[in-house]
């Protein structure tokens, strides 16, 4: 990717944000466009958005999270393992770090988008925090990259280490029901979405076999399918 043109703010801003980083780029408009919403380039012809880098960031993610948890906790099973990276990257992870190092501020965003909070949504914080680390592979490599992540992730991968890692019930309920009867059909389904489009509230609830074992409410589907997993279980006496 060739450097493209910078005003000298928006390059000093940048230029500041790298510190926080721990990554002083040798391209900066690579940083730049993981910091580009699409919104933005709807309005401004010939820019790149961040969406290409955060298909590639999430791959680079879940890499460097699978080396670290296979090489430092050797006693987990295959099964631990998966359900173990799911938890520690989770959105409201990612958006957590993306928030702590001031990711939100530094988007570029549409008029309409910054109007609706679009600095504070979980999903923009999300995709620009797998984005970041795609620019940083991109400008510096595999093993930059690969530290950068560990770097980000150190309290999550303790966590694990101390047992502090909320389960994954989603995961749980599955393997659960897979050990016991396959022939049950796990299905999640959304029962009401309230809320303007920028601060939805959904509720949610899992059926196993069409019959209801839990419901659930959260900020995204995927926040409500969890704790309608959770209450499944609970309803089901597994423990977690």
């Amino acid at each position: 990717m060739t450097e493209h043109k910078i005003d000298a703010v928006r390059r000093r801003s940048l230029e500041e944000f790298q510190e926080k980083l721990g990554v002083q780029f040798k391209n900066i408009s690579l940083l730049d466009t993981a910091l580009t919403h699409s919104s933005y380039t709807k309005e401004h012809e010939g820019v790149e958005n961040f969406e290409r880098m955060e298909f590639l960031g999430d791959a680079l993610l879940e890499l460097a999270t699978s080396i670290h948890l296979y090489e430092n906790f050797p006693n987990l099973s295959e099964g631990e393992l998966t359900v173990t990276r799911a938890n520690v990257v989770c959105g409201s992870t990612l958006s957590k770090l993306s928030d702590k190092l001031g990711i939100g501020r530094m988007l570029l965003l549409s008029e309409s988008e910054e109007a609706n909070d679009g600095r504070k949504r979980a999903s923009n914080l999300e995709d620009a925090f797998e984005a970041v680390i795609a620019s940083i592979f991109l400008d510096h490599g595999w093993e930059v990259a690969r530290e950068y992540v560990w770097r980000q992730l150190a309290t999550e991968f303790k966590n694990v280490k101390i047992g502090k890692v909320e389960p994954n019930y989603k995961s749980e309920l599955q393997e659960y029901i897979q050990g016991t009867d396959h022939t049950i059909k796990i299905e999640y389904f959304e029962i009401s979405e309230d809320g303007p489009p920028h601060d939805k509230t959904f509720e949610c609830g899992v059926k196993l076999n069409d019959e209801i074992f839990g419901t659930g409410v959260g900020k995204s589907k995927q926040a409500a399918e969890k704790i309608a997993a959770s209450e499944a279980l609970k309803k089901l006496n597994v423990e977690v």
